[in-house]
C-alpha cells in the first residue's frame, strides 16, 4: 500500500471541506481534500447565501470565481404571509449587502479551483474507507483511489466534511446526535427559467395555510423555486412529485403570481425525514466541519453559510499547532464549543420555523409590524443574515405590543392564547438550553483533550 505524509487531510472537499483546505494551506500547511464526486457535480442542496454567507466567500477568496457565475445580486428581501408583505433591503455584514443563490454545481466548484490556488491538493473520485489509528487518536485515513487501489495518508489531523452521512462521523462514533429535533417540513424544489427581470433582485418567500415557499433567482437566468409543506405532506412518490409540487405551487397565490411566464426547466427533487442535529465534533486528531457535525433545517438557509464560516475557522485555529497534539486537540476543543454557542440560537428559530404549522396569531400581528415599521421589516432580515440574533429581533415593550394586538385581532382568542403561551414556554426552554451549552461543552472538551 502506498503511503503519504500531510499536514492534514480533509474528507469531502465541497464547502467546509474546501474552507478548511483554503486556510489550511494559505497558512503553508500541506494539505490533502479527498472526495468521492469529480468536479463540477451537482450535490442535493438549496443555496441561498444570505449576506453573511457571501462575506464568507470573500474572506476564502473565493468571491471573483463564484460572481463569474453570474449569479444576480439580491438586494431585498420579502416576506408575505395572512394578507402582509413585509419588503426590505439586506443589511451589511462586514463589506457585503447582498444575497446570492448560486447553483452548487458552480459554487462547489470555484471553491476547489480556490483550494487549488492556494496551495491544497484536491483528489476527485477517492473514497475514505478507513482510519488510522494510534491508539485513541486517529492519525490518517485509508482510501481508494479513482482506479480503485488502496492508498494511505498519514496526517496529523483529519477532517472530515463528508455531509450528514459522513463516514468520519460513524468511523470515530460521533454519528449519534447528542442534540436532534426532527423537522416539521419536507423540501420539493427545481429550477425555473426566469423571465420577471424585475424580481431579479428579490429573495422571496410565501407563507399560505400551512405551505412556505420561496423564489430565489440564481445563476444562468435561472429560479431556485423551493416548497417546503408539512412532513405529513411529503411528497414521496417519484412519479407524482412534479404533480404534487405544481399543486402546491397554485396553493401559494403570491408564488404563483411570481412564476407567471416562467417555465419549468429541470426535474423536481425532494427531501423527506430531515433532522437538525449536533453532533459530538471533536476528538484526537479528528473534527467534523458542515453537515458532518451540524445541520439545521433548509427554511432558514443557513447551511452553505455555516459550513464555510466553520471550515474556515477550524483552519485558521489549528495551523500554527498542527505540531504539537495537545494544543491541537485544545484548538480543536474550542471550536468545536465556538460553533455550538454561535449556532444555537439560529438552531432553535429554524426549529421553530420548521414546524410545518400555520402562521400562529403572534406570526401574522409580527408580520403586520413589520409592515407598519421598516426598521421592524429590516430586523426580521437581519436575523436571517446573523447580523442580529433572534432574542434581539424585538424588545420588551414591542413583544408586549404584538401579544396584545394578537389578542385583539385574532378571530379565535383561545389559538392567540395558545399561541402566547407556548412562545413563553419556548423562550424560556431556550434560554436554558444556551446557558447549559457551553458548561456541558466545556465537561465533554475535558473527556478527550489529553487523551489522544
Amino acid at each position: 500500500m502506498v503511503t503519504e505524509q500531510a499536514d492534514v487531510v480533509v474528507v469531502g472537499t465541497r464547502c467546509a471541506g474546501t474552507a478548511a483546505a483554503i486556510a489550511l494551506a494559505g497558512a503553508g500547511r500541506s494539505v490533502i481534500g479527498l472526495d468521492s464526486s469529480a468536479f463540477p457535480s451537482d450535490t442535493l442542496s438549496t443555496h441561498l447565501l444570505w449576506p453573511s454567507g457571501v462575506f464568507e466567500l470573500a474572506e476564502l477568496g473565493a468571491l471573483p470565481r463564484v460572481l463569474a457565475l453570474g449569479a444576480p445580486p439580491l438586494t431585498t428581501g420579502l416576506a408575505d404571509g395572512a394578507g402582509f408583505t413585509v419588503r426590505a433591503p439586506f443589511g451589511r455584514y462586514g463589506t457585503i449587502g447582498y444575497s446570492m443563490c448560486v447553483r452548487r454545481a458552480g459554487l462547489d466548484a470555484a471553491l476547489v479551483d480556490t483550494a487549488r490556488a492556494a496551495g491544497a491538493q484536491i483528489r476527485e473520485r477517492s473514497r475514505v474507507v478507513a482510519l488510522v489509528w494510534a491508539g485513541r487518536r486517529v492519525v490518517g485515513v485509508r482510501y481508494l483511489d479513482r482506479n480503485g487501489n488502496e492508498r494511505r495518508i498519514d496526517a496529523r489531523l483529519v477532517i472530515g466534511a463528508d455531509g450528514r452521512r459522513s463516514t468520519v462521523a460513524r468511523l470515530v462514533g460521533a454519528h449519534a446526535p447528542y442534540r436532534i429535533e426532527p423537522s416539521g417540513r419536507s423540501c420539493v424544489f427545481a429550477y425555473w427559467h426566469d423571465t420577471s427581470l424585475e424580481w431579479r433582485s428579490v429573495a422571496a418567500q410565501w407563507r399560505s395555510g400551512d405551505l412556505l415557499g420561496t423564489a430565489f433567482p440564481c445563476d444562468g437566468g435561472l429560479l431556485l423555486c423551493l416548497i417546503q409543506p408539512p412532513r405529513d405532506r411529503a411528497v414521496r412518490v417519484a412519479g407524482q412529485i412534479e404533480r404534487q409540487y405544481r399543486r402546491m405551487i397554485a396553493e401559494l397565490p403570491g408564488l404563483s403570481d411570481r412564476l407567471d411566464g416562467c417555465t419549468l426547466r429541470t426535474r423536481v427533487r425532494s427531501a423527506v425525514d430531515l433532522e437538525s442535529y449536533f453532533r459530538r465534533s471533536g476528538g484526537p486528531g479528528w473534527a467534523l466541519p458542515g453537515d458532518s457535525g451540524h445541520f439545521k433545517d433548509p427554511v432558514t438557509a443557513q447551511g452553505i453559510r455555516d459550513a464555510l464560516r466553520y471550515g474556515r475557522l477550524l483552519g485558521e485555529s489549528v495551523a500554527r499547532v498542527l505540531d504539537d497534539p495537545q494544543a491541537l486537540d485544545r484548538q480543536v476543543s474550542d471550536w468545536e464549543m465556538r460553533r455550538e454557542a454561535e449556532c444555537l440560537e439560529m438552531y432553535q428559530y429554524t426549529n421553530r420555523l420548521a414546524r410545518g404549522e400555520e402562521m400562529t396569531p403572534i406570526e401574522v400581528e409580527l408580520y403586520r409590524a413589520g409592515v407598519a415599521d421598516p426598521a421592524l421589516g429590516a430586523a426580521m432580515m437581519e436575523v436571517v443574515s446573523r447580523i442580529r440574533e433572534p432574542r434581539h429581533l424585538m424588545r420588551s415593550g414591542r413583544k408586549l405590543a404584538i401579544a396584545a394586538g394578537a389578542l385583539a385581532r385574532a378571530g379565535d382568542r383561545g389559538a392567540a392564547w395558545r399561541a402566547i403561551v407556548r412562545d413563553a414556554h419556548d423562550e424560556i426552554s431556550e434560554r436554558a438550553q444556551r446557558s447549559m451549552a457551553r458548561p456541558n461543552a466545556a465537561r465533554h472538551a475535558r473527556g478527550w483533550v489529553g487523551q489522544g
